[in-house]
């Protein structure tokens, strides 16, 4: 089993560093290499991940103004994510995570509370919420 795990972490940590490579490479906002949010295509509403291509392209060139500008929620969340998924691939090859932090049930639905009224806000076309559409913070 721990052989299957260390597989599987490897398998996933050399597709991650190809998409960077390839996020880094191709502009999400006029490649066409990689696919419309499909609620957004369908719905024409953004869901709380639209614009998070262009927010990950924006901070591998070092544009922090833009990706804010783009996705806030995955600015602030992406080095959280990046943490966890280090510290699991550490554990599968060298047996020991990074200093974990345990949530509660409470701040996990808190969280996913907070992604979901994120969603829901950015679709409002009042002030300020308005300003939470992918690019909208670009007119300020």
């Amino acid at each position: 089993m721990r052989s299957l795990s260390k597989t599987l972490v490897l398998l996933a940590s050399l597709a991650s560093a190809g998409g960077i490579v390839l996020l880094w490479r191709f502009d999400p906002s006029t490649s066409g290499l990689f696919p419309p949010c499909p609620l957004h295509y369908l719905t024409g509403l953004y869901c709380p991940g639209c614009g998070s291509l262009r927010a990950l392209h924006a901070l591998l060139h070092g544009d922090f103004r833009f990706a804010w500008a783009m996705n806030p929620l995955t600015c602030v969340l992406l080095p959280f994510l990046t943490y966890g998924l280090a510290s699991e691939a550490l554990f599968a090859f060298g047996g020991r995570r990074l200093p974990q932090v345990t949530l509660s049930a409470g701040t996990i639905r808190a969280l996913c509370l907070v992604i979901v009224l994120f969603g829901v806000l950015r679709n409002l076309s009042l002030p300020p919420f308005h300003w939470l559409a992918p690019g909208a913070m670009l007119h300020l």
